[in-house]
């Protein structure tokens, strides 16, 4: 850690570090101009080789993601997910309105190396203050000749435009921001055709993560071998981690890959807020589930991460839980967050979403029961055990923090409902269920008690 280079960050506590005229004092576009004077393929092939993995949530391999738009293609799209919906991530935000210079480098080397002359970002509603930042870089970075036609004198050409969101959560699913970016509803497309194939306007396009972008300079103008001296092997270079919830101190971090939450939160956040003690942590946004306090010192990379029965690392937006936060609390507001958030395309998420959220509702309120538990597994299992059950990955990631809880956390879940049952949230319809008889709800009606149907055609 000591030796460590921040590069990603190292110009967010220089005043004016959001200027092109600090951005190109301090070497900023030098790496653009070297990635014009290669090929397209041999871009690629260092990004390829560095082995960035997307720093957006699933971490597929940046390189070999450019090499599936199809040969001969005669016109090609960037699109750059600055959507950040997910709760309590906020470095793309922090990266754009700090040094929104890297970030338009960044994306000039990959529009060249996938030969796309159009770039879209799309950016979160509620990023006002980023969307102007970067509207103004923008225009900065055309006016000094690093945007527009004929770059450099290198014959290609490239426009960028930002385009802001609608407050959705599945817009940052990448076919939901597509259709956003069309004007359509954002609701996800059935996979294949995957983008690369047919995305935005139905022409190729390569959809990418703002910290994933930032990353290409430093590697284009460093090489593959020293992104690679950096942190795991299959998780190699710098990462931004965001901490916040119970912590003295909520920051956005510039580390190698491989950090615990331990460390996190020792070296960089003053401990846990109040003199407590850690309970739970979320790794990267809540779709990826819940860490025990057993579990903080595991390397939050992605591939560690998985042993704990995480989906993954995410964005790598650590939330802090204390000893004395209810697991029912963290689920009640999981719950109610997915349930918002589906699309309703998909019948298991919309439904199964909402049951989550009828069911800890009901705990909440005192009617709950021990068999509850068990429901809550059957309905995570339905969401996201088998891939393909849903269109995007919305269920698994509502399902996750569930299944974690049920299996870290059940006694503590077991002893709330127990503790907080009211007999009068409790309906006899429960009670009947609970003891295991047939409810007289399900019994076919006694004879003539159905009145005859009667029809009047006018």
């Amino acid at each position: 850690m000591a030796k460590f280079e921040p590069v990603l960050t190292r110009l967010w506590d220089v005043p004016d570090g959001h200027t092109l005229k600090v951005y190109e004092a301090r070497g900023g576009y030098q790496a653009a101009r070297k990635a014009l004077k290669m090929t397209p393929e041999a871009v690629v092939q260092v990004v390829k080789d560095s082995e960035l993995r997307g720093r957006g949530g699933a971490g597929f391999p940046t390189g070999l993601k450019w090499t599936f738009l199809p040969k001969g293609r005669k016109e090609t799209f960037m699109c750059v997910n600055g959507d950040e919906s997910e709760p309590a991530t906020f470095n793309n935000r922090i990266l754009i309105e700090k040094d929104p210079h890297q970030f338009i480098e960044g994306i000039a080397i990959s529009c060249f190396a996938t030969q796309a002359r159009v770039a879209y970002v799309y950016l979160r509603f509620e990023y006002i203050n980023a969307f102007r930042i970067m509207e103004k870089a923008i225009a900065e970075a055309r006016a000094a000749g690093h945007l527009g036609k004929n770059i450099y004198g290198s014959g290609f050409d490239l426009e960028i435009y930002c385009h802001r969101g609608a407050g959705a959560y599945i817009c940052g699913e990448e076919t939901g921001l597509i259709e956003s970016l069309e004007g359509k509803r954002g609701w996800p497309r059935i996979k294949p055709p995957f983008p690369a194939i047919e995305g935005a306007f139905r022409k190729p396009t390569v959809v990418n993560n703002v910290e994933t972008l930032c990353c290409v300079p430093h590697i284009v103008e460093r090489g593959a071998d020293w992104f690679k001296s950096i942190g795991p092997p299959k998780s190699y270079g710098p990462k931004l981690y965001t901490v916040s919830g119970h912590v003295e101190k909520q920051v956005c971090v510039e580390l190698p890959m491989g950090v615990t939450t331990n460390e996190l939160v020792r070296e960089h956040c003053g401990g846990v807020w109040k003199g407590r003690q850690g309970k739970a942590a979320v790794p990267g946004g809540i779709s990826m589930g819940l860490l025990s306090a057993a579990e903080f010192d595991v390397p939050l990379d992605f591939e560690a991460i998985r042993t704990t029965g995480c989906l993954g690392l995410g964005t790598a937006a650590v939330t802090i839980i204390d000893d004395q936060t209810p697991i029912v609390d963290v689920l009640y507001n999981t719950a109610r967050f997915f349930a918002h958030e589906s699309c309703g395309q998909c019948t298991p998420c919309r439904e199964g979403t909402g049951w989550m959220y009828k069911t800890i509702k009901r705990i909440k309120a005192g009617g709950g029961r021990l068999e509850d538990l068990d429901v809550f597994a059957n309905i995570a299992d339905n969401l996201g055990i088998s891939p393909g059950t849903t269109i995007c990955g919305l269920a698994d990631g509502a399902a996750w923090p569930f299944k974690n809880a049920l299996a870290k956390f059940r006694p503590e879940l077991e002893d709330y409902i127990r503790t907080h049952q009211s007999a009068a949230k409790v309906t006899p319809l429960q009670e009947q269920v609970t003891r295991g008889e047939r409810p007289a709800l399900f019994d076919p009606p006694p004879a003539g008690a159905r009145p005859a149907l009667t029809t009047t055609r006018k």
